[in-house]
């Protein structure tokens, strides 16, 4: 069957018809991209400032990856992990080099898987069931991952969840030390809460959940699905304090774009005891390769140090609006929160109007997430675009906007 879609009105029409209804949707229809840049099914060109929430690292259709797929695809495109593959035997040994620990890798395919395999690992190695979590940490929206992801919205529709979970404040190293006991499998944090407002961690914090781990026979879970790859101005966050975690969490632009999660297991501990866990699709050639080729672009496009540049550079331009609107703006590299003082849904929707795509971090933090690649003269006008928007009187939001569209994982 072919559809031919002239207007963005034609293609929300028709996608309401069939979906789920899961997602809150916004009044537009994406059909292109090119670099930082959206195009809707009208022509209109829009700043992505929500970046694949957080996969569009390297932009939209970046040469390189897309040069990488097609030929692939061409090759092989699907090749279960019980059969050793070329492209994901490369890719397993230059991801392992790039990790700052040495590193056996569990590949699959997003966030939640990520996260959700990690909390068996960390019960599987240690043989104790408890997991510790941070408030406002989010994780994902499967079982495992929601037991670990703090807001209730998110949790209540689905209680009872899986047992052994706790929360303790983020930042609060006294609190952690209370709650971590001989049942402690493993403590999940993130280098910076992103869902949680855009929240970096503490001088000194991972550090000392590190030691409080050590201390007690629990393991270190770092989820850098949000962080990893660049965002934060290293190509890993947990690079800033030097801390090496057990288990490492990676996903959304590891592939940049293409769906793929990683978990990098601390190779003390060695190889998993077969059948432990398992992905019909994890590692498979076509994702491998696309991740292969991120992974090089990310180094010799110096994509990390891009963001730690271009992030300095925005978070000082938009301190120095004085907005009154704007409680704070915090953030590490380009991954960007002004904490407002009125709910961020209206500034989303208006900036709307501006040609700037954004997204919210929980009810009052405007979060910014470009593609690393973003060129200056566009952070520009994103800076000029928020100037406006917050320099005048808001319209309430849409009803069908007044939702949060957060990771799907």
């Amino acid at each position: 069957m072919t559809h031919t879609f002239v207007t963005n009105a034609d293609i929300i029409t028709q996608e309401a018809q069939y979906t789920s209804g899961l997602y809150p949707k916004r009044p537009l229809a994406i059909v292109r991209g090119e670099e930082a840049h959206l195009y809707d099914a009208e022509g209109r060109m829009y700043i992505d400032c929500v970046g694949g929430q957080g996969a569009a690292n390297l932009g939209h259709s970046h040469p390189a990856i897309v040069a990488a797929i097609r030929e692939q695809a061409e090759r092989l495109i699907s090749c279960p992990e019980i059969f050793p593959n070329d492209v994901r035997a490369a890719y397993l040994a230059e991801l392992a080099a790039a990790l700052p620990f040495p590193s056996r890798i569990f590949l699959c395919n997003s966030g939640a898987e990520a996260v959700e395999a990690a909390l068996k690992f960390a019960r599987l190695l240690t043989g104790r069931p408890g997991i510790i979590a941070t408030m406002r940490g989010f994780h994902g929206r499967t079982m495992g991952a929601l037991s670990a992801t703090w807001e209730s919205k998110y949790r209540e529709p689905f209680l009872p969840l899986v047992p052994e979970f706790s929360h303790v404040p983020y930042g609060n190293l006294d609190a952690l030390r209370a709650a971590v006991g001989p049942q402690t499998a493993a403590v999940l944090v993130e280098p910076v809460q992103g869902e949680g407002g855009v929240r970096p961690a503490p001088a000194g914090y991972l550090e000392g959940v590190a030691e409080i781990c050590a201390a007690n026979g629990a393991l270190l879970l770092v989820d850098e699905v949000q962080t990893g790859f660049g965002r934060t101005g290293k190509l890993f966050a947990i690079e800033h304090s030097g801390v090496t975690p057990d288990i490492l969490i990676l996903a959304k632009s590891i592939a940049a774009g293409v769906p793929m999660g990683a978990v990098a297991i601390h190779e003390r501990f060695g190889p998993l005891p077969p059948g432990t866990h398992g992905s019909t699709f994890g590692g498979n050639p076509l994702a491998c390769a696309a991740a292969r080729a991120a992974l090089r672009v990310y180094r010799e496009e110096r994509i990390p140090e891009q963001a730690a540049a271009k992030g300095a550079w925005l978070l000082q331009a938009l301190r120095d609006l004085n907005l009154p609107a704007v409680r704070e703006v915090r953030g590490l590299g380009l991954l960007v929160g002004l904490e407002l003082k009125s709910r961020s849904q209206p500034v989303i929707a208006a900036l709307l109007d501006h040609g700037v795509l954004a997204l919210p971090a929980g009810p009052n933090v405007l979060r910014l997430l470009p593609p690393l690649i973003i060129e200056q003269a566009d952070l520009e006008r994103v800076v000029a675009a928020i100037a406006a928007v917050l320099r005048s009187p808001l319209p309430a939001a849409p009803t069908q906007t007044t939702q949060s569209p957060h990771q799907p994982d």
